[in-house]
This record gives structure tokens, sequence and C-alpha cells, in this order.
């Protein structure tokens, strides 16, 4: 409580500085409540920051994340130790699987991806497929994004036997982007938590800012 009581007065004397009009809350809750308490606050902000500390945070990084993507309707963007996060970036990297989650990150970003020089919509092992990625993979995302003036790049790679994660992680290192959007929890957090997958992967090792959504 105490160490809480002084991160609120830091907090309070840098926003007092910034002249930026703020609210300054906080909470002390029991671990097992927290997503809830997260998620309730998270609903009237337009994006939920989750910092390096709390990424570092064993107990409450899951709690956190959770509460921010199920409990609030709001996007949350993942901040790694050594990133800096903007939300004006110049080149931004879409993970792209033709997912009603990945639609949703794309449609809450759209003035970040319009104000960007370039954005590259990538897919890995995409499918031929009115069901999957139409007949022409990344034609109809793209031709969203150019409608609200996004000056977009489609990038189709082979997965090649490497992880999903990782290629997305290394595609963004390759092309120099300063953010990645990308859909969440695609799967059940169940099947994610037994079998792996994207989202813990990147959230786990994100090595850039990440937008997420679902």
């Amino acid at each position: 409580m105490e160490m809480l009581e002084r991160r609120n007065s830091t907090v309070s004397k840098m926003l007092s500085e910034s002249g930026v009009s703020a609210d300054l809350s906080s909470d002390y809750p029991e671990q097992s409540w927290a997503d809830e308490v997260i998620g309730r606050r998270a609903r009237y902000a337009d994006l939920t920051i989750v910092g390096p500390e709390m990424l570092a945070s064993h107990l409450l990084k899951e709690k956190v994340v959770a509460g921010g993507l199920f409990s609030s309707g709001r996007p949350i963007l993942l901040v790694p130790e050594g990133a800096r996060a903007t939300l004006k970036p110049k080149r931004v990297l879409v993970a792209w699987d033709a997912s009603l989650e990945a639609s949703r990150a794309v449609r809450e970003s759209l003035d970040i991806l319009s104000g960007a020089d370039e954005v590259h919509v990538v897919m890995i092992d995409p499918v031929e497929d009115e069901r999957h990625h139409g007949a022409e993979p990344g034609a109809d995302v793209a031709t969203y994004l150019s409608r609200h003036g996004v000056k977009v790049t489609v990038d189709r790679l082979p997965s090649s036997n490497h992880s999903i994660a990782d290629i997305l992680r290394q595609h963004a290192v390759d092309i120099g982007a300063e953010l990645m959007i990308m859909g969440a929890y695609g799967h059940s957090r169940l099947r994610e938590r037994i079998f792996g997958g994207v989202t813990r992967s990147m959230i786990e090792d994100s090595g850039l800012p990440i937008i997420m959504a679902r």
C-alpha cells in the first residue's frame, strides 16, 4: 500500500506538469479478480496500455491482459522493455489471418494506419478460398484499407516449419516496423494455454509494441 501511494504521488506530479487532462485512480485488488478491475476501468478508455513493468510480472501480467481484452471491449497496447511506443508510427505490421479478431484490431487502429508511411499486411501460409483468405489472399483487406487512405503492401510469407510468432517478429525487424497490430485469442484461452498459440507467444516476447484486440 505504501508503494502504491508513492507511485500515485509520482504519477500525479508527472500529470500535473504535463498539462494533459487526466484522472488518476488506484486499486489494490486480490490477484484473482484483478482482471475484472482492469476490465471495468478500461471500458472508459480508448486504449489500455500495458507497460514493461507489468509485462515482467508473472503474477499479474495474464490477469491484466485478459481483463483488458475480454472485459472491456477495447484494444490493448503492449509495450515491452526497451521499446519506444508511439501512436504515430511510420511503419506498421498488420498480422492478418482473416479472422474476426484481426478485423476488429484493424478497425480499432484505422487512425494509426492511415497516418503511417507504410503498412504491411502480413499473411503466413494463406489459404486461397472464400472461407479463408479469398481467391486472392490479402486483396480484400488491402482494398478496405486503401479506401481509408492507408498506404498498404501485402506480404505473403511461408512458415517453412517456423512458428508464426517467430516469423512475425522477424518480419517486423526486416521491415523496420515500429508497431504491430493483431487480433488476439482466435482460439479459446484454454486451448491457447494447453497448446500454446500466437497470442500467448507474442505476449511473452513481443519484441516491439503491439496493439491487440478481440
